[in-house]
């Protein structure tokens, strides 16, 4: 793959994260509706396929990806929830990725063993 595709990939998946973004800004609902659309995993299992062909490789990597978008649930409950009893932004996002990190350790180790017995 050459610098020029790499490129272009980070260019095109940056600008739907500063678009998300900015629109969030504006309506909180339409920004998480794009978030909550599943944008990162789909621009990855395009690039996949388009880099390799190989459809067996993406379903496996789509499989992965369910077992792993459960834990990170748990940052999007506890944020809000974290917030709303008075703590800071920066101790609800650092309690809520550690909780998440955890969550995706569990996540990993079942996917890991669900994909190794099928």
């Amino acid at each position: 793959m050459s610098w020029l595709d790499l490129m272009v990939k980070g260019v095109f998946s940056g600008a739907v994260v500063v678009i998300a973004s900015e629109i969030a800004k504006k309506s909180a609902v339409f920004g998480a509706l794009i978030t909550s659309i599943p944008l990162i995993s789909v621009l990855s299992l395009t690039w996949l396929y388009e880099d390799t062909k190989d459809t067996a490789q993406v379903a496996d990597f789509a499989e992965s990806i369910l077992w792993l978008v459960l834990p990170s649930t748990l940052l999007f409950i506890l944020l809000p929830y974290l917030l709303r009893q008075g703590w800071s932004f920066e101790n609800s996002m650092i309690a809520g990725i550690t909780a998440t990190i955890l969550a995706y350790g569990v996540g990993i180790f079942l996917a890991s063993n669900y994909i190794t017995l099928n």
